[in-house]
């Protein structure tokens, strides 16, 4: 599939109505878990291609730039407020932030597997760990609070126990930053993967920004809060991955081009056969959208589409959504490591003295005090055990006692 040798429609003759756009939620007692991660994705991958136009708007003096960036713009809001519509009003926000902890987790390690610049994927399979063992402390909030099983949620598609401990995961900032990769425009998976996840993790920190104040306990609140910075910590390695030398219209392109491609990978995947329409009504859109953002290319920067994709243009395999068990699994291995400069070492490796270890006593204080600690503590006095749902024993030796919090692992030297 080729995206720029498909027929569009004029860009002013995709816009819809207020009917189109406030359709019927789905049911979450029925619809499929990654049905919901595939509307969870692509609410964030609207709210990042809405935000990118604006913030050039803020720094454009050219308004006729300005109108065709508020064209398609406007196409956007439609298509995230149709998208955000699907949430059901009886979902909580807890039970709808296990969905984005599961596509955080499933959606890097589908990523990570198909990256082939291996920097990148070391950034991926690094934070990783991190979403996945946020998984794991908000289905225990989920199971002490609300008496609700995440296993339900998530259905058999993803296991649920602990990954690099929340407490060990507060780095100084230096050691968040990473190196850009220079734009190969050889083959568009690099591009693609970096935009699809940082898009999904900027999502995911803005929806704990905004939700931390809304719980309804204090341990709650504390406990987005505290994954709400490390989501800040993700967003800026995946941020600093992406290429700042293209200019504003290249960007803009690539950005319809991932939304392109994002929506076809969703109607390919699709199960629900009303939900799958919606794909495909997103996806004629997103044409219109790809090829207008190419004409604001050749008008404005003087290149043209084929000078962005030289290769062609033509998408690689979709994105398609299954378990990723056995990956997670191998990839704990590496859970002892934490950021170093641009790169990764061992905990263990480290000086003394080094700064990881003086900021996170600083930041995290206490941490048996703190409340990604203090959920699994309370799980366990009121259950007996935490909540875990595992096909086998977990990897990690220090980390499978479901009686047992471990909060050195990856934050003390030799734990």
């Amino acid at each position: 599939m080729n995206p720029f040798e498909e027929k569009a429609k004029d860009i002013e003759k995709t816009y819809k109505n207020w009917k189109s756009i406030n359709v019927r939620p789905y049911d979450k007692a029925t619809v499929d878990p990654y049905t919901r991660v595939r509307i969870i994705l692509m609410n964030g991958t609207e709210f990042e291609a809405i935000w990118n136009t604006t913030r050039y708007s803020r720094h454009c003096t050219n308004n006729e730039i300005r109108r065709g960036m508020a064209l398609l713009r406007r196409g956007e809001q439609q298509q995230q407020k149709r998208i955000a519509a699907l949430k059901p009003i009886d979902e909580s926000v807890l039970e709808h932030t296990i969905g984005y902890e599961q596509l955080a987790v499933d959606l890097t390690a589908i990523l990570a597997q198909r990256e082939k610049n291996a920097y990148v994927k070391n950034q991926m399979d690094f934070a990783l760990l991190e979403d996945f063992d946020h998984l794991y402390r908000y289905a225990d909030l989920l199971e002490f609070e609300r008496g609700i099983h995440a296993e339900k949620l998530v259905g058999n598609y993803t296991e649920i126990m602990p990954g690099r401990p929340t407490v060990a995961e507060a780095r100084h900032p230096r050691d968040d930053v990473r190196f850009y990769i220079n734009n190969d425009r050889s083959d568009p998976i690099t591009r693609l993967n970096i935009g699809i996840i940082t898009a999904a993790e900027q999502q995911t920190m803005n929806y704990y920004l905004n939700v931390a104040n809304l719980h309804d306990t204090m341990l709650g609140r504390k406990l987005y809060a505290e994954i709400a910075m490390i989501e800040e910590q993700h967003v800026t390695g995946y941020g600093c991955l992406s290429d700042p030398t293209v200019d504003l219209f290249e960007c803009m392109l690539m950005h319809e081009y991932t939304e392109c491609y994002l929506y076809w990978s969703c109607y390919q995947d699709e199960t629900d056969a009303r939900i799958k329409r919606l794909w495909l009504m997103h996806w004629e859109e997103e044409l219109s959208h790809l090829h207008f953002a190419a004409s604001l290319l050749e008008k404005y920067s003087g290149k043209v589409w084929q000078q962005v994709f030289p290769e062609g243009g033509a998408f690689p395999e979709p994105l398609t959504f299954c378990e990723q068990k056995e990956y997670v699994r191998e990839v704990l291995k590496s859970v002892r490591l934490t950021g170093h400069a641009e790169n990764y070492a061992k905990v263990d490796d480290l000086p003394d003295n080094f700064r990881f270890f003086s900021y996170n006593r600083t930041v995290q204080g206490d941490v048996h005090t703190l409340a990604s600690h203090a959920v699994i503590e309370k799980t366990i006095q009121k259950f007996g055990t935490d909540y875990r749902v595992e096909d086998k024993a977990h990897p990690i030796r220090g980390l499978s006692d479901p009686k047992r919090v471990n909060a050195d692992i990856a934050r003390v030297k030799g734990a």
